[in-house]
């Protein structure tokens, strides 16, 4: 038998590792659901105030059939990718700017720390009564919690670029818009993919705050309909999905982040 070299012994362990990661994840998730299920079951817990995985598997079936889950779950959806969308798009063009003109960074640097550091669980209900109870208003929700603290962390990975590159850029000629074409950007695609990690999930939260207070569709609506008539297993099969689209998302952008690391 052929004695394996070095680097496929290393690869081997890697892929060892990673499976037995993924055994180790999925065999704590099912000692989770299984525990729950016979606390649940036994009485050691409150069934009617925890649940438990079979009753939110039936109460899932079931307004899957009669209710429009897959609406409210659509809703809460597709305004939380508009949010996210907004949020790249914006706060990467506010991060240009703020690189182009120096001194309005320095001018608005202190507003962005405040606002970014504000509750914005306060903000919406005032977002209600300036913009309504809309689906708009819920986009502006999750906007909220994740554009100013985007604007400053893609900001600051721009000032982090190597300044010999920038230097190079001018020495041969270069202007602002190149130097940011061809070393800010390109460069700061790596901060703009975790950038993005972390605002699908603050995407997703800000659009559940807004749901909560000015909604009459979506996952949040059900978590405050299901609290205030005491359909307890409504509200965590609600949670439960949260969590499921919240992993998803995640995800989707870690494995583009992967491909991209992979092409260069």
């Amino acid at each position: 038998m052929p004695k394996l070299s070095t680097q496929e012994n290393y690869i081997r362990s890697q892929k060892r590792t990673r499976r037995i990661i993924t055994l180790a994840r999925l065999a704590l998730f099912l000692a989770f659901l299984g525990l729950w299920e016979f606390a649940a079951d036994t009485g050691m817990i409150d069934s009617f105030i925890f649940s438990s995985p079979s009753r939110i598997a039936e109460t899932f079936v079931s307004m899957w059939k009669k209710e429009a889950l897959g609406l409210q779950i659509g809703v809460t959806l597709l305004e939380t990718l508009a949010s996210f969308f907004l949020v790249t798009g914006l706060s990467l063009a506010s991060a240009v700017l703020l690189w182009l003109c120096p001194r309005l960074s320095q001018v608005l640097e202190p507003y962005l720390v405040v606002l970014n550091s504000l509750p914005k669980s306060a903000l919406a209900p005032l977002l209600i009564v300036w913009l309504g109870a809309n689906m708009r208003t819920i986009i502006v929700a999750g906007m909220s919690v994740a554009i100013f603290g985007s604007v400053i962390s893609l900001y600051t990975g721009f000032q982090e670029i190597s300044p010999d590159k920038l230097k190079l850029i001018y020495t041969l000629g270069g202007t602002r818009r190149h130097a940011l074409l061809k070393v800010i950007l390109p460069a700061s695609i790596p901060y703009l993919l975790s950038n993005m990690k972390v605002n699908i999930g603050l995407c997703l939260v800000g659009v559940i705050i807004g749901e909560f207070i000015g909604a009459r569709q979506g996952l949040g609506y059900l978590i405050i309909y299901g609290s205030q008539v005491f359909k307890l297993h409504m509200v965590m099969m609600s949670i439960v999905i949260l969590c499921v689209i919240a992993m998803a998302l995640y995800q989707t952008i870690n494995l583009l982040e992967k491909y991209y690391l992979k092409k260069l």
